[in-house]
């Protein structure tokens, strides 16, 4: 598992520190309580792609760990709500909001695979698992909408920035592969690194070749 830092958009008044403490006590509940995870979101995208300032913390959880993982902030002093059984639940520390994901835009979930290819980052001497870039791509590719623009920036970003195992992209973004096959044909405008055959097999799943008229 590699290692990376993780340190978006200081600010003069550095209100990282706050999102420093609450992502620590984050991490030490659901670990201490042996409750997988991994970090996404803004903080994910500021580790492998363009930092941004983000005042809020995303984690992804297994959906049989939901209700635990947000007992397990309540027990260590979070505000806690399940705000949505489908996919989301909240938890509030000190004026920083948890979201606790345990479904994602796509049909996206927390796998073994994911988990397998985490990255450990520090956030100022917290350690935290952060999801693989490439999981990161596709996720933002699928999220992307007209009123989050972010979305494709942040996977503009981690292309621009990170070398990627295609192959394992591929295999990711078969649930979006239209929106992914949009994305890295935009990056490809914009000179960024993405090779021609992954967005062949991309054209080739979206829009299959039509059989040989006879």
């Amino acid at each position: 598992m590699a290692v990376a830092s993780l340190d978006p958009c200081p600010r003069p008044d550095d209100p990282l520190q706050g999102l420093e403490q609450a992502l620590c006590r984050v991490v030490d509940a659901l670990e201490r309580r042996e409750i997988p995870y991994l970090v996404v979101g803004g903080l994910a995208s500021s580790v492998y792609g363009r930092p941004r300032f983000t005042t809020d913390i995303d984690v992804l959880v297994r959906p049989e760990d939901a209700l635990r993982a947000l007992e397990a902030l309540g027990g260590d002093g979070f505000e806690t709500e399940e705000t949505d059984p489908h996919w989301i639940y909240k938890a509030r520390w000190n004026g920083i909001v948890v979201d606790v994901l345990f479904a994602l835009k796509g049909g996206i979930y927390l796998d073994d695979a994911m988990l397998r290819r985490s990255t450990l980052s520090l956030f100022r001497g917290c350690a935290v698992r952060v999801v693989p870039p490439e999981d990161l791509v596709v996720t933002k590719a699928i999220a992307h909408d007209e009123p989050s623009l972010h979305h494709w920036h942040d996977a503009l970003g981690v292309l621009a920035r990170r070398q990627l195992d295609w192959g394992y992209l591929l295999e990711r973004g078969r649930t979006g592969a239209r929106r992914l096959l949009s994305l890295l044909v935009y990056a490809q405008a914009e000179d960024l690194v993405v090779p021609d055959w992954v967005v062949r097999r991309l054209t080739d799943a979206v829009y299959p070749p039509a059989p040989a008229e006879r």
